[in-house]
């Protein structure tokens, strides 16, 4: 793979890029401090804006790493709603996988998103999502990609499947502080990757 860190992309309605400290009110405002953003994410919601600051301040020294993925989500009127990256997911042996020839040398990659309550259902995470993928797939040279979402969040799901990601297996992750999280994994095969969206 030829990792590229984070770089700008743009979509039709989106701007990805990175986040630096002075995006630390509109991020708390917009879903970190949100409870309800929060209960399906791996971290717990920030309790105030410099908690979400120091967060920040620790991405800016991240990104000078080629294989360090974390963008901001803007629509173009620049309203910042959310973030997209990419993770070493958790499920890295191959037998954790049922989809034959999924190649899990490179490390097992999977993107992860969030999106402000105010921007929910209007395919902005579809959007996001199928930047990145193509952006993994064209640029980092990467072949498959994982993805998993809470059960208890299938909308989650819906929008993997409408990027082209497919279910493969019920999965087990864990929260930031160690609780364990049901959990649905999907994969998705460049060459199985969707066109036109």
């Amino acid at each position: 793979m030829r990792h590229r860190g984070t770089v700008p992309l743009k979509t039709d309605r989106l701007v990805l890029d990175r986040l630096t400290a002075a995006d630390a009110e509109e991020m708390f405002r917009n879903w970190a401090g949100d409870e309800a953003v929060a209960r399906f994410m791996r971290w717990p919601a920030h309790k105030d804006s410099l908690e979400t600051f120091q967060l920040l301040a620790g991405w800016e020294c991240l990104y000078s790493s080629a294989d360090y993925y974390n963008w901001g989500i803007r629509r173009w009127d620049g309203a910042l709603m959310g973030t997209i990256g990419f993770v070493l997911g958790e499920e890295q042996k191959p037998e954790a996988w049922r989809a034959p020839g999924l190649d899990c040398s490179a490390g097992v990659w999977e993107p992860g998103y969030c999106l402000g309550r105010a921007f929910w259902g209007r395919g902005y995470a579809t959007e996001a999502l199928a930047a990145v993928r193509d952006f993994w797939f064209d640029e980092v040279g990467g072949v498959w990609l994982a993805c998993c979402h809470a059960a208890e969040n299938p909308a989650s799901g819906r929008v993997m499947e409408k990027a082209g990601w497919r279910y493969d297996h019920d999965a087990v992750y864990h929260k930031a502080d160690g609780t364990p999280m049901a959990c649905r994994a999907y994969y998705l095969k460049k060459e199985e990757r969707p066109q036109g969206l």
